[in-house]
């Protein structure tokens, strides 16, 4: 029997508690644990610890899998470890000691350098430095050596046209000949530098030969360019290969094809069991969308595994028009380059072709979320020009900023000390950024400008306090430097975010009350879907499943007059029926232009509704709210997909979003797949 129990936990909590989850931080130590004693299961419910004292144990090693994804500080002094690399479960690790665990050595702190990419202090020494160093200069070092070594000895022996016998034979031939000829440092770090050399050579095989053998038809423009994560030229950067941060092509051979591809024609409540059946006028006035799915990709494996189909897909949004930038389709002014985001990586990729362009990779981050802006750059000659960033941030509460046309990541904002949620960039101050975090509360940034050399200055400009996690934010567009609206884990808020006032840190102006199930109205309700589809209707769910509420921002927030934390009823103006299911986190789109709404259900279906002949009616100071339940003018439902023989099943849909001219609309799913449908 485990000497760990829930029992144990809560006493030995600091403060005690009385809920797992609630725990921030834990002694554990001289209580002879051993590595059997670690129950998984038990410390996954510890979602929120962040300090962890394991000292004067008998720990050898330490499980794969104890899912603590908030830890912060790690105490494992005397015990018997004999290996580090399973500590780099914990990403966001920033202190950790191990004295006196007598089988580490020299190696092991190099190694736990490299992994934990937050780590400051080792042994209670400032590693900061060094850290960077060996992440950086030494990989670069490495990555030089590895490479040369497969150009000179290796690159001649692999046929033109080989087969996958051939390539298994000269992996293992490479590997063990790198690991053994490869040679940098001194001979104490021998051992971490075989480790590297061989993480290296795998990484390399993986993108090169893989890249090679893809038997997609569509080609792809090869980059292997990688991005140093600092403030250096891109040309500096350019030299760094197999780093933290790469920017790349590669795409892994998809396996996934879809074994029915026709054309989609599905009307209303023929794409899902739950859907009700809807009066025969409604159907016969729906508008048929034929959607046909162009591909199916599966670009943000975890390792570039082709047996990842777990990996979860957040956030895509669609690259803003340049004159010169992304590329537009040929029979509508509209970008078909979109950016999408899940796991480590963030992908840009061509809805048209399926090509993915480039490929940005943290191996510590779990992305949750990218926005645009278009920033006007100086450049040489003191020339300005237009360029888009994207940002990306997620797990680690720090932004990523990437100048794409240049395949560059140029810097980075420590945001928050906790995940990131979402991000946005104001409409109309282009170097304004939003993140709202697990912390509960939501940044206002100015990143600045990066000069010639990306050289840039962020600075926080404002805080807005929550209640609880924000979800969803969304700038009201009538008056988007004056108000932001968030979807949170509580409920529906609204702040004033104009800059003129002096307080940097807001309470929230309003909460909004929503209909419940009962036909009462309430606040406490997780809003995880939240968009506008024109300058004043809202579209939000979930305060009762079911359905999808849409609401008048004006008339709403207006009803009451000024003040600050007031309650605030909704102006309802319709619900859409939408699935009966309580899994959360399945967040719907708008695309204005077209008047729809887009959102996903846990069958892997998308739900459609063009609202088109509603709005001019809502538009009205009478406007009256729709009695009935608004149908989808179409669901789409998930084709027959196979990987490895097998049909995928429990397919999610977390996200939904078509280019502003809904010429293609792009789906993420729990399952690692980027599903792209075109509208014929």
């Amino acid at each position: 029997m485990s000497k760990i129990t829930t029992e144990l936990l809560l006493e030995r909590a600091v403060p005690r508690s009385t809920r797992l989850r609630k725990i921030e931080t834990l002694n554990l130590s001289k209580l002879q644990l051993k590595t059997g004693d670690l129950d998984p299961r038990l410390f996954s419910r510890l979602r929120h610890l962040q300090k962890l004292d394991l000292s004067d144990n008998l720990l050898d090693k330490f499980p794969n899998s104890l899912s603590l994804p908030d830890l912060r500080v790690l105490n494992c002094n005397n015990n018997k470890l004999e290996d580090v690399t399973a500590l780099k479960q914990f990403p966001l690790l920033e202190e950790l000691t191990y004295e006196n665990n007598v089988y580490l050595t020299l190696n092991d702190d190099y190694k736990v350098m490299f992994l934990l990419q937050n780590l400051r202090l080792l042994n209670g020494k400032d590693i900061t430095k060094l850290a960077n160093h060996v992440r950086r200069v030494n990989s670069r070092k490495l990555t030089s050596k590895v490479t040369a070594h497969w150009e000179k000895f290796f690159r001649d022996q692999l046929p033109e046209k080989y087969t996958a016998e051939q390539v298994k034979s000269i992996r293992k031939k490479f590997l063990k000949s790198v690991q053994t000829n490869v040679v940098y440092g001194p001979s104490s770090l021998s051992e971490f530098t075989r480790w590297r050399v061989k993480m290296i050579a795998e990484e390399f095989l993986a993108y090169s030969l893989g890249l090679e053998l893809n038997t997609d038809p569509e080609p792809e423009e090869k980059m292997d360019e990688s991005e140093e994560e600092s403030t250096e030229s891109p040309r500096e950067a350019a030299e760094e290969v197999g780093q933290v941060g790469v920017f790349s092509s590669y795409m892994n051979n998809v396996t996934v094809t879809p074994s029915k591809r026709k054309r989609n024609h599905s009307k209303t409540g023929s794409g899902n069991k739950r859907s009700k059946t809807q009066a025969n006028t409604e159907e016969e006035e729906a508008e048929d969308v034929s959607a046909e799915p162009l591909h199916f990709l599966q670009c943000h494996s975890k390792g570039n595994s082709r047996e990842d189909f777990k990996t979860q897909l957040w956030s895509c949004v669609f690259e803003p028009l340049l004159d010169c930038g992304a590329r537009k389709d040929p029979i509508v002014s509209s970008s078909r380059t979109v950016a999408t985001c899940g796991g480590e990586s963030v992908c840009l990729i061509d809805c048209e072709t399926g090509t993915v362009l480039k490929k940005y990779k943290v191996a510590t981050e779990e992305f949750f979320s990218v926005a645009w802006t278009t920033l006007t750059m100086v450049i040489s000659d003191c020339r300005k020009k237009s360029h888009n960033i994207l940002a990306a941030a997620g797990r680690r509460g720090i932004v990523k900023l990437i100048h794409v046309a240049a395949d560059f990541c140029y810097g980075e904002i420590k945001a928050h000390k906790k995940p990131i949620a979402t991000v946005c960039f104001s409409p109309t101050q282009e170097t304004h950024l939003f993140t709202a975090s697990y912390d509960k509360r939501i940044a206002l940034w100015d990143i600045g400008i990066p000069d010639c050399d990306y050289n840039f200055k962020a600075s926080q400009l404002l805080v807005l306090e929550a209640l609880s996690i924000p979800l969803r934010i969304a700038l009201v567009p009538t008056c988007p430097d004056q108000y932001l609206l968030a979807g949170c884990e509580g409920g529906c808020f609204a702040w004033n975010i104009k800059l003129d006032k002096e307080q940097k840190s807001r309470p929230f102006e309003a909460i909004f009350q929503f209909p419940d199930e009962d036909g009462g109205m309430t606040t406490a309700h997780r809003v995880d879907g939240l968009a506008f589809l024109n300058d004043d209707v809202v579209v939000s769910k979930s305060s009762k499943p079911g359905c999808i509420c849409v609401w008048s921002w004006s008339r709403s927030f207006d009803a009451k007059g000024k003040g600050c934390q007031r309650t605030v009823s909704v102006v309802v103006l319709a619900e859409l029926e939408w699935s009966t299911t309580d899994m959360s986190y399945l967040t719907l789109s708008t695309c204005p232009a077209k008047d729809y709404v887009f959102c996903g259900d846990e069958n892997g279906s998308v739900w459609m509704y063009n609202l088109s002949s509603y709005t001019t009616a809502w538009s009205s100071a009478k406007g009256k709210r729709s009695d009935k339940k608004i149908p989808p003018a179409q669901i789409l439902k998930w084709p027959e997909l196979r990987a490895n023989g097998e049909q995928l099943s429990e397919v999610l849909i977390n996200n939904v979003v078509s280019d502003p001219t809904f010429t293609y609309l792009v789906v993420l799913t729990s399952v690692n797949i980027t599903a792209i449908w075109k509208k014929s």
